[in-house]
């Protein structure tokens, strides 16, 4: 058993459920918002992999987040500020955020699964117990912890896309 099997068994389980959440949907329904006070699955989606982006690549190994190195941000007509992930963001930030295309959206979420299976499965038990200081929280953390954190993060809002999916679209798409 690696080390890194339970952050992966979680990760990858969201992971399948996003896919099918996401799986034909169209830039309409991606961008939709069933309120003023809600997140499109657009967002979540970007926002869900921007966190991952943060922690796997510039929180945990120090190197340059995909966002900016392989030129995600230009593909969303965004910044490279590897700072901006949509965290306290206001419902009017959210409502003006105008999501790419699906290609780009899908493109995205693809490069960060494979860097973080890359990453989270060279993982030995002792590179879980590395402590680090991961801001904005001041108090070194293991990177064990850091990943329990994300990977928490990560299907909160893998549940929020399959829940928006089955608010617009019905139930039927979780059995696949």
């Amino acid at each position: 058993m690696a080390a890194s099997d339970s952050v992966m068994t979680a990760l990858e389980r969201n992971w399948a459920m996003v896919d099918a959440a996401l799986e034909g949907l169209d830039e309409t329904i991606l961008a939709w918002r069933p309120t003023a006070q809600c997140n499109s699955i657009a967002w979540n989606l970007w926002h869900m992999n921007r966190v991952l982006d943060s922690f796997v690549h510039t929180r945990l190994q120090d190197t340059p987040q995909l966002w900016v190195k392989d030129g995600w941000h230009q593909q969303f007509g965004m910044s490279a500020d590897p700072d901006e992930r949509g965290v306290g963001w206001s419902m009017e930030q959210v409502a003006a955020w105008t999501p790419p295309n699906r290609e780009a959206q899908l493109g995205y979420y693809e490069a960060i699964k494979a860097a973080t299976r890359t990453y989270v499965t060279s993982l030995s038990m002792a590179d879980l117990e590395i402590e680090r200081v991961i801001p904005p929280v001041a108090e070194p953390r293991t990177v064990g912890a850091a990943l329990g954190q994300v990977t928490w993060d990560n299907v909160s809002h893998g549940g929020q896309i399959s829940f928006l999916r089955g608010l617009f679209l019905g139930t039927g798409w979780f059995g696949r």
